[in-house]
């Protein structure tokens, strides 16, 4: 049975593989660091992603380790049923534009 933030967590996979862009998901067993659903690299820019059924918003621990992937010059998203899904893919697709004219 899916569940609606398995739906979102779809719709981020399909993104993700479009794109060609580096992904992959912790598994989170309580020990080291916390990180968020989605963790990867497109075109060698660090990305993370926080996917969440609709309507629903980061948690305050989330949040911190959002602030944190920032300040060390990451990129969180948080993706909840379609909203954030266009951000996501207006950046994955601004990085690669970026990267395939870096040499013109």
């Amino acid at each position: 049975m899916s569940t609606p933030e398995s739906k979102t967590k779809d719709k981020v996979k399909k993104l993700l593989k479009a794109y060609g862009a580096y992904w992959h998901c912790p598994v989170m067993n309580g020990m080291g660091a916390p990180t968020l659903d989605f963790v990867g690299c497109h075109y060698g820019d660090y990305f993370a992603v926080e996917t969440k059924a609709p309507g629903k918003k980061p948690t305050p621990r989330q949040e911190i380790t959002m602030a944190e992937m920032e300040k060390a010059g990451g990129r969180p998203f948080v993706v909840a049923g379609d909203e954030g899904l266009e951000e996501l893919e207006e950046w994955l697709s601004y990085v690669k534009v970026r990267e395939e004219t870096r040499y013109d």
